[in-house]
Parts: C-alpha cells; structure tokens; sequence
C-alpha cells in the first residue's frame, strides 16, 4: 500500500508538473511581456550594434566670389579673384556609424500574438564623424570659413555615399535584426519575424 501511495504521489507531482508547464505557457499566451519593456530593451541592444566604417575621401573646394548687386564691387571682387583664387583640396577621413533610427522604434512596429511577434524594423541611419586630425591638406589658399565649408563639403560627400551603399546598410541591418532575435528569444517569444509593415489586428502574411 505504501509503494502504491508512493507511486501515486510520484505521479501525481509529475501531472502537477506538465500542468504546470501547460499553465505557464497558457499564461505567457494570455499576457505576453509588456510591449512597452520589450521595446525599451530592444531600443538598449539596437544602440549598441552600430557598425563602423573608416572612410576617406579626397575633396576639391574653389568657392566662387560672393556677389553684393553692387557692380564696382562685384568687378573688384573678380579681380581679386582671378589674381589669387581662393581654392583647397585635402584627404578627409571621416568614421561612419551605421545603426537603427531609434527614434522611430515604438510599440507600433510590434505585433504580438502568443509566443510569436512580428518586428517592423526602422530604416538604419548613418551618422558622419570627421576625423580633422587625419586630414592632409595637399593644396589650400582658404580663410578659415571656407576651409568649414570644405570640411562640409566633406561630410555631404561621406553622407551621400554611405546612403548609396545597399550592401554596407544591409550588413548593418542584419547585425541588428542578429542582435534584437536574441533578445526576443529570451525574453520568451518562441517566433520571430522581421517584417517590411505590421499591420493592425492580424500577423501579417
């Protein structure tokens, strides 16, 4: 009799703990983590995974004279000009820094449905950091406001090409979409999905 008592009591805590396990997973699907958290936390690891690019570039200025209305002046200003023309060129390295638009990251590019959720991704974002101490200036008769606006005239360029560059964004969006499955596995998810749009009500197809 006590064997079988024991024995029953054995099973019973066996059954009691498959309904445990059943329960939990019952009570993950009726209230999934707090989108709101979840979203903070993805926001704290897609900060983190940026990819950086050293970039260098070489830039020619010659700035051209500015013209007041005035036309004595303006003869006299092309005169100085044509006699010493203002113009620079220079290698400008630069660091870009590729990463989510974070501030486009909300619950609203979040669907969640049990243990499955749908991610709608914000475009990477790439940020210019020139590195002026690396810069070798080869040829330059520029006052100091012109020789800002070569460094500008810099920056668009770097900006403009990292944007054209599909494989380099991609690489950067696949570190994050790396990254952020991670964390939605532990916290629990069981299915992850990056989608183009998440629409309202239902998983997209």
């Amino acid at each position: 009799m006590r064997r079988l008592a024991a024995v029953a009591l054995v099973a019973a805590f066996a059954g009691f703990g498959v309904g445990a396990g059943q329960f939990l997973i019952r009570s993950f699907e009726r209230r999934p983590p707090d989108v709101a958290s979840v979203v903070t936390r993805m926001r704290e690891v897609a900060r983190l995974e940026t990819l950086d690019v050293t970039l260098y570039k070489k830039i020619a200025f010659a700035p051209e004279p500015e013209l007041s209305g005035d036309f004595w002046k303006d003869v006299l200003a092309w005169a100085r000009y044509s006699l010493n023309a203002p113009r620079g060129k220079a290698i400008v390295f630069a660091d870009a820094h590729l990463g989510l638009d974070l501030g486009k990251l909300g619950p609203d590019r979040l669907l969640v449905r049990g243990r499955s959720v749908w991610v709608s991704l914000p475009p990477v974002r790439a940020t210019i950091e020139l590195r002026p101490g690396e810069t070798e200036i080869i040829e330059s008769t520029l006052d100091a406001a012109q020789t800002a606006k070569l460094f500008e005239l810099a920056r668009e360029a770097f900006q403009r090409e990292i944007e054209a560059d599909d494989a380099l964004r991609a690489r950067a969006r696949a570190a994050a979409e790396r990254s952020l499955r991670s964390l939605l596995l532990e916290v629990g998810f069981s299915d992850v999905s990056f989608v183009d749009s998440v629409p309202a009500g239902a998983p997209p197809t």
